[in-house]
């Protein structure tokens, strides 16, 4: 008769997180997504530069879009050096 409960975790299983500090590693895929972020970051900062365009009374609003979207494309550039000179630490 088989046993409901395994034995053992598979020996093929590679994980850089520990079960013990997060339980959802052992049964899901505990990962990220950095590619869709950095795409994500890219069109949130064109959005905040294409909401410039409009029927804008004041400039306050303008400059927390452009504010916030310098801040996002600055992000981002920085993530891009640090990803190409990781490999040279």
């Amino acid at each position: 008769m088989a046993s409901s409960t395994p034995d053992k975790a598979p020996a093929h299983s590679v994980s850089t997180v520990s079960p013990e500090d997060e339980p959802s590693a052992e049964w899901g895929w505990h990962g990220s997504f950095p590619k869709g972020t950095r795409i994500a970051g890219w069109f949130t900062a064109f959005a905040m530069f294409i909401m410039l365009i409009g029927n804008h009374t004041g400039r306050t609003e303008d400059l927390w879009l452009i504010g916030t979207g310098a801040g996002l494309v600055i992000l981002l550039v920085i993530d891009q050096i640090r990803r190409r000179t990781s490999w040279r630490r």
